[in-house]
């Protein structure tokens, strides 16, 4: 079924929480920084926002049109370099949710 109030483009994504180490949050946040010149690579990946949700709390929201998009940024550059850097700037894993868009507004 077609969804009229989400364009073809960002019907699913990936909500991820990241908490950062007390002492690790200045990398953590360069990481996140960093990685938009990788997001802006996937050409599947259409929206992608790095979020800081509190003083030690990250957050990433991305979007794609189809799975096969989404499949793809969970093992891309990305995905990667978070889970190497994990053990030594996160305080526990980072939880990292499918969701489907129900609507969007978009310029």
């Amino acid at each position: 079924m077609t969804n009229a109030l989400v364009p073809e483009t960002t019907r699913i994504g990936l909500l991820a929480r990241i908490e950062a180490k007390p002492d690790c949050v200045r990398d953590v946040e360069e990481l996140l920084t960093g990685a938009l010149a990788l997001a802006r690579e996937e050409a599947g990946t259409t929206l992608w926002f790095a979020l800081r949700l509190g003083p030690t709390t990250f957050g990433i929201f991305d979007a794609f049109g189809a799975e096969e998009d989404r499949t793809a940024h969970l093992q891309g550059r990305i995905a990667a370099a978070l889970m190497e850097h994990a053990p030594e700037l996160l305080a526990e894993a980072p939880e990292i949710l499918p969701v489907e868009v129900l609507a969007a507004k978009l310029p």
